[in-house]
């Protein structure tokens, strides 16, 4: 039987300061990496990623978890995310329409409270935990709906993962993770990064460029947390194999689908060069042209890449399924 944590117990304290022996230790403990890696994220994540929760981003949710989820038998009553870092996804799925009643989950203290913080900024009715993907503190057929964005590359034991959602959901409940790598578009996302990395931080070396350059402090600041992203992203995936792991943890009526083609390959060396230069270089005008240029890519990826190209290639695989209206086979 699953172990289920006592949901009365309380929820650790964010950690954002580690010592150099704890990042040591992270090393071979991929979940301590987690939290310290998304302790140490969590004040400036939203930033970062350019995450909003107004009509862009939640135009965005919405339009990614129906094209995931393929259906739009809205709005679910109540919804738990997964990993929901800040709450990007579940927050503006609500306020889509999506999700009447949210619960926020993380591994990491300091994701927990970001969300919680951004969910009472917004007015909405949201309550999270701090939790362990492989053993949640819900009690069986608590949700109709769980969600996850770029959660499940992070989680060690990914079939002891479905199971735990398929438990906590309702009989007839669905899932959608949306947001995790291929294995093929990861390799490529990487190598372009690391490209536009050395380009950008060597090119404003030169006297004409150094305006462009960050200080060194934030730089050597973003080659620590990038050495430690490179621990706590433990997976990439072939859609069919994670197709037959959710098959194989009990759920059914699974779909993988894929999108970000050539809006892959415009967006991981815009989104590198943006962290390499100083905040103040990166205009409204720069931000309104790489926004309208990916959202330009990505109408190329769904209305003619999709059509002629294999779902292996893009670099985003989306995953939904239902948890079976009887008893879960395990």
């Amino acid at each position: 039987m699953t172990e289920v944590i006592d949901p009365a117990a309380p929820d650790p304290a964010p950690h954002p300061h580690a010592t150099e022996d704890e990042v040591r230790a992270a090393y071979d403990d991929p979940k301590l990496a987690n939290v310290l890696y998304h302790d140490w994220e969590a004040g400036t994540y939203d930033e970062k990623w350019s995450i909003s929760y107004d009509e862009r981003c939640i135009t965005y949710a919405v339009d990614v978890f129906r094209a995931a989820a393929g259906v739009e038998d809205t709005p679910y009553e109540t919804a738990m995310e997964l990993g929901s870092g800040t709450g990007f996804f579940l927050l503006n799925l609500m306020q889509g329409g999506v999700i009447k009643k949210g619960s926020v989950t993380d591994l990491s203290p300091g994701m927990v409270r970001a969300a919680l913080r951004n969910a009472e900024h917004l007015g909405l009715d949201v309550d999270g935990r701090v939790a362990d993907a492989e053993r949640l503190p819900y009690d069986d057929d608590s949700f109709d709906l769980v969600i996850g964005h770029a959660v499940l590359h992070h989680i060690p034991d990914l079939r002891t993962a479905f199971r735990e959602v398929l438990r906590v959901l309702k009989p007839g409940g669905r899932f959608v993770f949306c947001g995790e790598p291929t294995r093929i578009g990861d390799a490529y996302a990487r190598k372009l990064g690391q490209l536009t990395w050395w380009a950008t931080t060597n090119l404003t070396r030169l006297p004409a460029l150094r305006g462009w350059r960050r200080p060194q402090q934030e730089l050597d600041e973003s080659s620590r947390a990038a050495a430690l992203e490179a621990v706590v992203d433990l997976h990439t995936f072939d859609p069919a194999e994670l197709e037959r792991t959710a098959l194989g943890a009990g759920a059914v009526d699974v779909r993988a689908v894929t999108e970000e083609f050539a809006a892959a390959l415009f967006g991981w060396p815009v989104r590198t060069f943006e962290a390499a230069v100083p905040d103040e270089k990166l205009t409204p005008a720069w931000r309104l042209f790489a926004y309208k240029a990916w959202l330009r890519l990505s109408a190329l990826d769904k209305r003619v890449l999709s059509r002629v190209l294999p779902r292996s290639v893009f670099y985003n695989v989306m995953i939904t399924g239902t948890k079976p209206p009887g008893p879960v086979s395990l």
